[in-house]
């Protein structure tokens, strides 16, 4: 059982993810120029560097990188890599607003999937009402705002695309779930995750894509960005929460990301905060206060 200091300490560390994806459509804003695999090689590449310096600040042996076990490497190569390799896909064969709100199911499945890998010795380990209800309202919203406007129109000429959006909710969510049967891998691991996940996107870039670089010290300020934080620092920060965090609530909390990010957009003139936007906004808001019931309440 985790003590519920640490716990609560877990939970706003993967709060800190979320808040960092919450800036990812704002900054790749900045990148669209750039072609897909080279700005994810690059991006993981700037991500293995937090790593480093973060081992390097805890005094951590690089040597654990040895003592991980090929299950561990393959989970976490499955995780981050396998999981943008097929979101990529998803947006080359299918809309992007249909395909993230496929993708957006993700926190959902982590919430509903708890039940598979928390330990039943906890008291806590249970699905209660709130943590569905909440997830649900999570859902509700990033449904309403994909749907407003010009809306989603599902076809089923997009099929293709819509089976890799689906299976990129499956990956994120088992990856994440996963996580938390690994509590003694420590958080440093994710450094040799995003080299191994960089080193195969930059093999994908330089097979199927043309090399493109920034042309000023602006644009580099905003790649090098990328995979310092939501490319980067997140990913240390999740993997933390999920293995000692409730993550019922951070799977509930997950939904504050695409909402926030539209907000970020809106503030930084790439889009209009309107009323479907704040409405929005509620939905989740309340989704992941309701699901997170547990930070706040005592039993």
């Amino acid at each position: 059982m985790i003590d519920k200091k640490i716990e609560n300490k877990a939970n706003i560390i993967g709060l800190g993810a979320v808040g960092l994806w919450s800036l990812l459509a704002l900054v790749t804003a900045f990148n669209n120029y750039i072609p897909a695999f080279q700005l994810l090689g690059f991006s993981f590449f700037i991500a293995s560097i937090v790593g480093v310096i973060f081992m390097l600040l805890t005094q951590q042996s690089f040597a654990i990188f040895l003592k991980l076990k090929w299950y561990v490497w393959l989970l976490g190569i499955y995780g981050l890599f396998g999981y943008h390799l097929c979101y990529f896909l998803a947006l080359r064969y299918a809309p992007p607003m249909e395909a993230n709100l496929i993708n957006a199911l993700w926190p959902l499945l982590i919430v509903l999937g708890s039940v598979l890998v928390l330990n039943k010795k906890d008291a806590n380990s249970g699905l209660r009402w709130w943590h569905i209800i909440g997830a649900l309202l999570g859902l509700s919203g990033v449904v309403f705002i994909s749907f407003s406007g010009d809306g989603a129109a599902f076809n089923w000429k997009y099929l293709t695309g819509y089976g890799f959006a689906l299976l990129c909710a499956f990956i994120w969510s088992s990856y994440s779930l996963l996580l938390r049967k690994l509590p003694h891998v420590p958080t440093a691991a994710v450094t040799g995750f995003c080299f191994a996940t960089s080193v195969l996107a930059f093999i994908c870039h330089f097979l199927f894509e043309e090399t493109v670089l920034p042309d000023t010290a602006f644009l580099w300020f905003m790649y090098v960005i990328l995979g310092a934080g939501p490319v980067g620092a997140s990913f240390y920060l999740w993997d933390y929460g999920m293995k000692k965090g409730d993550i019922r609530a951070l799977g509930a909390a997950s939904y504050l990301s695409p909402i926030f990010a539209t907000v970020f957009l809106a503030w930084a003139g790439f889009g209009e905060l309107t009323t479907t936007v704040i409405i929005s906004c509620v939905l989740v808001v309340l989704g992941a206060v309701l699901a997170s019931k547990d930070m706040f309440m005592k039993r």
